[in-house]
Order: structure tokens, then C-alpha cells, then sequence
């Protein structure tokens, strides 16, 4: 049992200024007021710091730098796992989907068979009885990698409940986030350090290769439906642009539109009762790198159900402090876009919530000039991971 006394507990749509939390064989068994003579002596006296769920993140790529910190230094699979694991729970964050991309010949140095490498490895993890946290997938196709598909087919085997997400992507220039083929350029001369005149050379030698897969679009998308009637996986629609795009996804099976990249997108995605998720990074930079929609007026406007890390473990607890401390929304509502938003995006229903039953996930933090430090972090699995130390 664990007893956390003296938080500032933030609830779904309240806050308790002096909460008492009781979990128990990893669940939360008690909320409510600390009242006098009725705190145990065995309690943690958080002094007032801000106690919130678990954070759930739909979206981490981190676990791709912590992999290959530098272009030619690689690290084995396994290592970078439980590395990036402690990075993960020291950002308050109790449930993490690892994007794994499927496709081939990508510069970031993605390829169908470090897919599978890294899928391995994550569900060893998650099933070895000593991971921090619950580690999922976030399985990302690349709509015009054949292989990509192939390999993605053969991971999803069973119908898990909740079915695992998986993400429709294009980053084709001139596609989704680089609908503006000059962000892709502009990217490539900073990051490679090449005259514009190359960068732009590359951009046409790229997107006449992939033109000429563009007809495997439609068959990953069918079977992608396929896989999603049958429930085999939960669909997301990564970087749409427009209502129509919104309404092809929606006629696909897709339940959670990905990043919308424009105002009309997210609209169109909300009216259409997909969950939308957008990057916490693009919050803390007050807008998006690749010059696509603000994130905060996509909040302000109540079209957000959840904020993902996308690169940045830490970003999604500090852009929902910014948030509420903007008051562009209150407090349990930016709480609610890294907890309960997320959890109901990947389709989890027992936990995000500070409320008797849930999953005893949970995190402390205080506040200092307006930014967040993770005193503490609990996870439902916590003592079982105690109970082998030293044997």
C-alpha cells in the first residue's frame, strides 16, 4: 500500500488543494480530502505539490535518438530500451507508445528489418517483469513501402483488446507535414549542411522515386481497414491537410486523426467524432517547425483530446502547465490532454484518471518559475519490481 497526503491533487474537472491517495495492489483505492487525525503515520507528506495521473504518450520517437545519439553511433536494441525507459518515467510519463517505423530507405536511418528489431525488444521488455513502465507500440507505415506493409502485417497477429495503433503516414514532399515542399528542403540544408541548389535536386529525386509507388497508397490503406474491422489494430490518420483526406480516413476505419496540420483538418476530424492528437512540442515553441497549424488555438478551440511527446519526453507535463498557466484552459483540462485524453485515444479505459479502480499510475510534481521538476513517479507495477529486490 501507498499513501500520498498533503497533494494538491488534480481530478477529472477538480482540483482537492489537500488530497489524501491511497493505492493498493496497483490501484487507486482512495481520493479524497486529508482531513485531521485521518492522515496514517505511514503517509508521504507531499507538502502541496501537484499530484496527476500517470501521463499516458501516444506518440515517442525518443527512443530512435537514444539509439543513434549520432549518425554512425548505434547502440544495441535492448540497451537503448531500458535506457530511454528511465528518461520516459523521469518525465512523469507511466505508459509509452514507441513509434516504430515500417519503411526502407528513410534518412533517418529507418529500415523494415530495424522495425522488427525494435518491436522484439519492446514487448521483451514490457513482458520481463522488470520494465519502469508499460511500454507499447505505436506501429508507423509508410503508405508507399511495400515491404513495410509486409512486415507490419506479420507483427499484428492476434485481436489484443485494445488493439494496437497504428499510423497511416506519407512524408512525401509536397504530402501531409511537407505539403510545403520547401519546408523539406530548407530541412535538408540544416540538417546536412547542402547548398539549396542540392537540397532542392534531392527533393526531386525523392519524390519522383516514391511517385512511383504511389499506387501501393491504396492498398496499404485497404488492408489497413481490413486489419481494423477486424480488430487488429486502432487506425490513425498521421498529418492530414484536408476535409477530404478526413473523410477518406474516416471511410477507411480510422478512429484518431494524427497531427492535423490545418485548422479545417482538426475541424473536420472532431465533426466526424475522430480523436485528435496533437505535439506537445509544438506548444512549448509557440508553433509547429514544418510551419503547419498552432497546436495552442487548436486546444483553445476544444479540438485537442490529447498531447503526445512526438520527440520530447518532457514536453508533454510542461505544455500542459503552460497551458493552464496561459489559462487558455484550466488546469484538469491540461492534465486531462496528457492523461485520460491520451488513454481514450489508444483506447484504455482503466487509467488517466485520479479515481477509485484506476490503475495506481501516478505522478508528483512541483512548479518552479513556471516549470515542472517529477518529484516522484508511481506505476501499478511498482511493487512487484520491489518485491525481487535482492533475491
Amino acid at each position: 500500500m501507498k499513501v500520498l497526503a498533503h497533494a494538491t491533487a488534480v481530478l477529472p474537472g477538480r482540483v482537492i488543494d489537500d488530497a489524501l491517495v491511497v493505492t493498493e495492489h496497483g490501484l487507486i483505492t482512495h481520493v479524497g480530502p486529508a482531513r485531521p487525525g485521518a492522515v496514517p503515520a505511514e503517509a508521504v507528506d507531499l507538502r502541496g505539490a501537484l499530484l496527476l495521473p500517470g501521463l499516458v504518450d501516444t506518440h515517442s520517437d525518443g527512443l530512435e535518438t537514444e539509439l543513434r545519439p549520432r549518425p554512425n553511433a548505434e547502440f544495441e536494441v535492448g540497451f537503448g530500451v531500458s535506457s530511454f525507459e528511465g528518461r520516459v518515467r523521469a518525465a512523469g510519463i507511466t505508459t509509452v507508445f514507441h513509434g516504430v517505423a515500417f519503411e526502407s530507405h528513410n534518412r533517418k536511418g529507418r529500415t523494415v528489418e530495424r522495425a522488427r528489431r525494435l518491436d522484439a525488444a519492446i514487448r521483451e521488455r514490457a513482458a520481463s517483469g522488470h520494465a519502469l513502465l508499460d511500454h507499447r507500440i505505436l506501429y508507423r507505415l509508410d503508405a508507399r513501402d511495400p515491404d513495410g506493409l509486409t512486415a507490419l502485417d506479420s507483427c499484428l497477429s492476434g485481436t489484443p483488446e485494445p488493439p494496437p495503433l497504428v499510423s497511416f503516414e506519407d512524408h512525401t514532399p509536397g504530402q501531409g507535414q511537407y505539403r510545403d515542399s520547401a519546408v523539406y528542403r530548407r530541412w535538408l540544408e540544416g540538417t546536412e549542411g547542402i547548398s539549396a541548389e542540392e537540397a532542392q535536386r534531392r527533393v526531386e529525386t525523392l519524390v519522383a522515386e516514391r511517385d512511383a509507388r504511389i499506387g501501393h497508397r491504396e492498398i496499404a490503406l485497404g488492408r489497413l481497414a481490413e486489419l481494423a474491422a477486424q480488430g487488429r489494430a486502432r487506425l490513425l490518420a498521421h498529418d492530414p491537410v484536408t476535409p477530404g483526406e478526413v473523410d477518406v480516413a474516416v471511410a477507411n476505419g480510422v478512429a484518431v486523426a494524427e497531427f492535423p496540420t490545418t485548422f479545417e483538418a482538426a475541424r473536420a476530424a472532431r465533426e466526424r467524432g475522430l480523436r485528435v492528437v496533437a505535439g506537445a512540442p509544438n506548444i512549448l515553441r509557440g508553433g509547429s517547425h514544418s510551419g503547419n497549424v498552432s497546436a495552442a488555438e487548436l486546444v483553445a478551440e476544444g479540438l485537442v483530446d490529447g498531447l503526445s511527446s512526438d520527440y520530447l519526453p518532457s514536453a508533454p507535463l510542461a505544455a500542459a502547465l503552460l497551458l493552464a498557466t496561459r489559462e487558455i484552459v484550466s488546469l484538469p483540462r491540461a492534465v486531462a490532454l496528457v492523461t485520460s485524453g491520451p488513454a481514450a485515444v489508444a483506447g484504455l479505459t482503466d487509467r488517466g484518471a485520479l479515481a477509485e479502480g484506476q490503475r495506481g499510475d501516478l505522478t508528483v510534481v512541483t512548479v518552479d518559475r513556471g516549470w515542472p521538476t517529477v518529484r516522484m513517479t508511481v506505476t501499478a507495477g511498482d511493487s512487484a519490481l520491489l518485491a525481487g529486490v535482492g533475491q
